[in-house]
């Protein structure tokens, strides 16, 4: 039976990525029916009336906790967990709130025996990376964290030729990720605050998620400073950050992020990798331009936020196909097809514990997917980040022995 799906979120990325992903899959009958939960009907509305799903998607739909027809001035927190009780043992649920509020929504979902994707990072914490880890092993349950630059044509080829020897050792290296200035207008100034996130942390972890995805090298210092601004609504944010991540072989990634990127810019975002490499007599190099993949429009309207853009259908595009309406393409869409038929192959090995199990750990050990299990320096850089960003930049230390740990 195809998996029922329950979405916690409506907000940017569900809208961008993972709704018409997941319509994508239900029409390709890997998906049952979806509900998508938010706090309150006002981004439900967004998605239910999007011109571009009816031309994309047309039939499908989804049901709305809260229903559509309430007034979006009505909160709603707790909506999640009746959607989630309501799904019988082993169907998905998607997690795309704010990185806070991860962690107790992924629990809900892994105490009603449910598969989960979540958006990055898993979680804040590496002590609650490892407790979903043996939670949803002990109910042999997939959780699959979507970093879907891992699913980049261009992170799998590097990850090979890195492991093949073609690079030599990772020694110095940047990156960057630079989101639009509007940002700032958006919800973000509601959650995007000093005592909860930062630019390193939410996006910046892509870039140190991929350098361990190509090298297996694992980080072993933190520092980040921050830049603090304030958004519209006059909280306070981190709105820029600085960081340095030291690998265990000596190698130094400086991470630059921020939400200021200009709106009327070409590029919608700025971001990159670059990693210098050496071998035993020569120099190597893996640069990745992530924000030009060599296609530019020029538009008559201004739809697309500028009249010229750099495209990137690389990630997330909707594109004419053979079905009706229009196909997602990208490695947006593959990432999630691909923790969709992770949970499917969980599932498909029957009800006896100890066989489903056996289907986790393999995809553990292949280490393409993310999860818990073979992830969790993710959390931890995240939380020596936090700890750093919050005293200027101090340096912060990761342990692996005798357990994993931040050095406080």
């Amino acid at each position: 039976m195809n998996m029922q799906v329950v979405i916690v979120g409506g907000g940017m990325i569900t809208h961008d990525q993972i709704l018409p992903s997941v319509y994508h899959l239900q029409r390709l009958g890997k998906l049952g029916p979806i509900t998508i939960c938010a706090l309150d009907s006002g981004p439900l509305r967004v998605l239910a009336e999007s011109k571009v799903f009816q031309a994309a998607f047309p039939g499908q739909g989804f049901e709305a906790l809260p229903g559509l027809d309430e007034p979006p001035e009505r909160k709603h927190p707790e909506i999640y967990q009746k959607a989630i009780a309501a799904l019988p043992p082993r169907n998905l649920v998607v997690v795309a709130v704010p990185d806070q509020f991860h962690y107790p929504v992924i629990r809900e979902a892994l105490e009603h025996d449910q598969h989960v994707l979540t958006v990055k990072p898993l979680v804040l914490k590496y002590a609650q990376a490892a407790e979903l880890e043996a939670l949803a092993f002990q109910k042999g349950l997939l959780v699959g964290v979507e970093y879907h630059k891992r699913f980049d044509r261009r992170s799998l080829d590097a990850r090979g030729q890195y492991r093949a020897g073609r690079f030599g050792q990772f020694r110095c290296g940047e990156a960057k990720m630079i989101e639009p200035y509007y940002y700032r207008h958006s919800n973000f100034q509601n959650w995007f605050t000093c005592e909860n996130s930062d630019p390193f942390t939410y996006v910046g972890c892509h870039y140190v998620d991929l350098v361990f995805f190509i090298t297996g090298l694992r980080p072993v210092e933190v520092s980040v400073r921050g830049v603090e601004g304030t958004f519209p609504n006059g909280n306070r944010g981190y709105l820029w950050s600085a960081g340095q991540v030291v690998w265990e072989n000596g190698a130094v990634l400086s991470v630059i992020d921020g939400l200021g990127y200009p709106d009327e810019g070409p590029g919608t975002n700025d971001q990159g990798l670059c990693m210098f490499c050496e071998g035993d007599n020569c120099g190597a190099m893996i640069r990745h331009d992530d924000q030009f993949r060599g296609v530019s429009h020029g538009y008559v309207d201004r739809r697309a936020g500028a009249m010229f853009r750099y495209v990137s259908p690389d990630y997330f595009r909707l594109v004419p196909w053979q079905g009706e309406g229009l196909k997602p393409i990208g490695y947006g869409y593959d990432s999630i097809e691909a923790i969709v038929q992770a949970a499917h192959d969980v599932n498909a090995a029957g009800n006896t514990l100890e066989k489903r199990q056996a289907v986790i750990k393999q995809i553990d050990e292949k280490c393409l997917l993310a999860t818990p299990a073979n992830s969790s320096i993710n959390e931890l850089v995240i939380e020596a980040a936090r700890l750093s960003i919050a005293q200027s930049a101090r340096r912060v230390a990761i342990d692996y022995t005798p357990t994993p740990r931040v050095r406080e």
